[in-house]
């Protein structure tokens, strides 16, 4: 349960940073890429699909 109530806090927190960067580019690219490589699948992931 702890890992569902991390990942909404995330999730949350990445709103916010989203919504606080006001159209600066630099920022919003930092946010993406980060969000990229936290959401990236395992490759034991990719094993059972």
């Amino acid at each position: 349960m702890k890992d569902n109530d991390e990942q909404i806090s995330e999730g949350l927190n990445q709103i916010f940073e989203i919504i606080n960067a006001k159209g600066d580019t630099g920022e919003l690219n930092k946010i993406v890429g980060r969000s990229n490589t936290d959401t990236s699948p395992d490759k034991d992931d990719l094993k059972s699909i």
